[in-house]
């Protein structure tokens, strides 16, 4: 089996465990060999993280710099990656399946299709339209060696449309158009969360809000994978706020005490 099969082959398997697959999202190479090295089986890109290292809002990136920044990911690390395609970067399902062959041949080991149409007057599509879109998806990410991890997420929750019907139902046909997981950003309820795992057979995953049910609550009912999103990314932007803004208020030095922490981890992790 292909290096790339094999993480590919992996991060599938890594949806079957006992309990929840933790998938960080780390913004660059250095968080990303960093959050290797502490010990987590892959890794996820982040939309929004990665926007704000070049300056913009999560939605700006293009599918040529999202897939060249996915590949870094890739390189920085032996574990399997899932890169964040926002909504395939289509406006049709064959541009989304275009897409998918190049995140093949970025190397990744999965990836994630959205169903945010980004129009603010109708910023879902249709569930028809929604399950094409998938199914080309589908259908490329699977169609060679490399059996590419196809994460299919309703955005209902992230989008002003906190219906959990619908959401279950477009879930539920993503699922039959043959995506490997399933993501309804936004849930927080546990409750609901469960509604949604018991309502599908492939693995499901949770964005770790603060809202959010721990992580010993998600797994036990029944989710197979928590990621954060620009969780990590943004928290090392406030940590850089109230560091700038210490320096500039009180004028002194308390921000080295998490300083020398990260340098700490990040020698261990680059030299390796």
């Amino acid at each position: 089996m292909s290096e790339p099969a094999d993480g590919a082959l992996r991060f599938l398997e890594l949806h079957r465990g006992d309990t929840p697959l933790l998938l960080p999202n780390p913004w660059d190479v250095g968080s990303a060999r960093l959050l290797a090295s502490l010990g987590f089986e892959a890794l996820a890109t982040t939309s929004s993280g990665f926007a704000a290292t070049l300056g913009r809002l999560d939605g700006s990136v293009c599918r040529e710099e999202a897939l060249a920044h996915a590949a870094s990911i890739v390189g920085a690390s032996e574990l399997p990656v899932s890169a964040d395609l926002e909504n395939g970067f289509a406006a049709d399902a064959a541009g989304v399946a275009e897409t998918m062959r190049l995140a093949l041949a970025a190397g990744l080991a999965g990836c994630s299709v959205e169903d945010y149409s980004g129009d603010e007057d109708a910023p879902i599509y249709g569930l028809g339209e929604a399950v094409e879109r998938v199914a080309a998806a589908a259908e490329a990410a699977h169609d060679g060696p490399v059996h590419m991890v196809l994460t299919a997420r309703a955005e209902n929750y992230f989008r002003g449309r906190p219906d959990l019907d619908d959401t279950i139902a477009r879930l539920q046909a993503y699922e039959r158009a043959g995506a490997d997981v399933l993501y309804a950003p936004g849930l927080t309820d546990l409750r609901e969360i469960q509604r949604v795992v018991e309502a599908v057979e492939l693995p499901v995953n949770v964005l770790a809000l603060p809202a959010a049910p721990s992580v010993a609550e998600l797994a036990s009912v029944g989710v197979k994978r928590i990621s954060i999103g620009g969780a990590f990314a943004f928290g090392a932007l406030g940590a850089l706020v109230e560091a700038a803004n210490e320096l500039r208020g009180e004028g002194t030095y308390g921000f080295w005490a998490r300083a020398r922490v990260g340098a700490k981890v990040a020698r261990t992790a680059f030299e390796g």
